[in-house]
């Protein structure tokens, strides 16, 4: 699948999140192909009976992980009543898990393209997983859009997966094709992307399936 391309800046991905008190460790199907990542696709809204469809798309139920229960709850800002209905950069912007990541996908203009997508995946990393970087590392990278790019874009698949479908397929191609195939192994809380453990997976937004994980994933390091 061919690099998104976007103005002003080669593409990225990563983003958005929504999710609140863990739901049971149940997931939709598989994955659906999702058109080619471009601003001016349109989004689709997602289907409410993912499990039986094999769509990736998923529903609060499905919700896992040890980090869920720090987001808000109810309809509050961030939760995942409130983040569902939201396409996945809207969405993430009101996350408390994902305030670095927001700030690197505005960086990095990627909002909008983002946003308009029909159906991917994103391995969001959360705001600890920035931290391992550093602060210097991180604002070297928010002020060159062209290094950062290429590393956001690694953390989205151009196809929407649920936990089961990640599982099935085993390794999968990023929008960063050059950085290699990522490697998914475990499951449920154990559950890993290239060795990223997830702390809230099958969250669900109009567009897209988040993963929050433990990490940056650097492309490259599975080829």
């Amino acid at each position: 699948m061919k690099i998104v391309r976007i103005a002003g800046v080669a593409l990225t991905a990563a983003a958005a999140l929504s999710v609140a008190a863990c739901g049971s460790n149940s997931s939709a199907g598989s994955g659906s192909t999702s058109s080619a990542m471009a601003p001016s696709s349109s989004m689709a809204a997602p289907m409410s009976s993912s499990a039986s469809m094999g769509t990736g798309v998923t529903t609060n139920a499905d919700v896992f992980g040890p980090a869920c229960s720090q987001l808000p709850q109810g309809s509050a800002p961030g939760s995942l009543d409130s983040m569902g209905p939201e396409p996945v950069a809207s969405a993430a912007s009101t996350n408390p898990l994902l305030t670095k990541l927001v700030a690197a996908v505005k960086a990095t203009n990627l909002v909008d393209t983002l946003n308009s997508q029909q159906a991917i995946t994103v391995f969001a990393p959360a705001d600890s997983a920035f931290g391992k970087l550093g602060e210097e590392k991180f604002n070297q990278l928010a002020q060159n859009p062209s290094q950062l790019a290429p590393i956001l874009q690694y953390h989205v698949l151009p196809q929407r997966y649920d936990a089961k479908g990640l599982q099935a397929a085993g390794t999968v191609q990023t929008l960063n094709t050059d950085g290699g195939p990522i490697k998914i192994e475990g499951t449920g809380d154990n559950m890993t992307v290239n060795g990223a453990k997830v702390l809230c997976g099958n969250i669900p937004t109009k567009n897209a399936t988040v993963f929050v994980i433990d990490s940056v994933l650097t492309p490259g390091t599975n080829k």
